[in-house]
């Protein structure tokens, strides 16, 4: 059954910087909500899935979600996450992207998200916490900005096909052989997928592959029963995209979760 919770703000909701250390269980979703201050979202493990305005936002761990102030927002745990939230006053958001993306941070953002959390903060009182913050900030600011990491479509064409890849990432149809099914070529089709989705066929398929090979992994499948399961010959080859798409292998991945 799925819980619904609704959002209830903090105590530290008037502060002009804070931080928040959450977990939700698996089938739980976050009723729409906004508030006053932006918020960059960080999931620690699985993959969160969020409804902004009317779009889908998928990420991974080690990409934050960015919620501008005001912005309406919902979201719906298929696992269990856990989650750091950074949250930021309005008037403190001068720089930020005004729509919902994410954020490809560094791993200077990543270190100092890991050491505010160790020392559970959540208000920067002292004037070192307080340079941290402004460095985190300024960080963030000069993120390289994403609309999805795994963007989607309403187009005629293109939209069934991805929907039959979700229900089944394993599916190792070519796109010549998409493209012959839905009556278009394939320079067509190709190029509906860069337009449409600012990725290539092969690049979108990874990634969808890469976020089911790390709900996987979590489930303490070994490197080759995840391959397998995701339509790859052998755990190199899954090996190969897991670097590409994390810098890292599976199995450190896991060991890092």
């Amino acid at each position: 059954m799925i819980q619904q919770l609704t959002y209830i703000p903090p105590q530290e909701a008037g502060e002009p910087l804070f931080f928040r250390y959450e977990q939700a269980n698996a089938q739980t979703e976050y009723l729409p909500h906004s508030h006053a201050w932006g918020q960059a979202i960080f999931v620690r493990c699985n993959v969160l899935e969020m409804q902004v305005a009317g779009e889908r936002l998928l990420t991974p761990a080690g990409i934050p979600i960015w919620i501008p102030p005001g912005t309406t927002h919902a979201s719906y745990n298929h696992k269990q996450a856990h989650f750091r939230t950074l949250n930021i006053a309005a008037d403190r958001c001068q720089g930020f992207p005004t729509r919902a993306c994410l954020l490809r941070v560094g791993p200077v953002v990543q270190a100092i998200m890991d050491d505010v959390a160790d020392r559970q903060l959540q208000v920067p009182h002292t004037a070192e916490d307080q340079r941290l913050c402004e460095v985190l900030l300024d960080r963030l600011r000069q993120a390289e900005i994403e609309a999805s990491y795994l963007p989607s479509c309403q187009d005629r064409q293109l939209a069934p096909i991805l929907q039959a890849l979700e229900r089944n990432p394993a599916d190792n149809t070519t796109l010549a052989q998409w493209a012959a099914r839905v009556y278009t070529t394939e320079r067509t089709l190709s190029r509906r997928c860069q337009a449409l989705l600012g990725l290539s066929f092969s690049e979108w398929r990874q990634r969808l592959r890469f976020l089911h090979a790390v709900s996987l992994l979590e489930q303490n499948l070994s490197v080759q029963e995840v391959a397998l399961a995701l339509g790859y010959s052998s755990a190199s080859a899954l090996i190969v995209m897991f670097q590409q798409q994390s810098g890292t292998t599976p199995e450190r991945y896991r060991a890092r979760m």
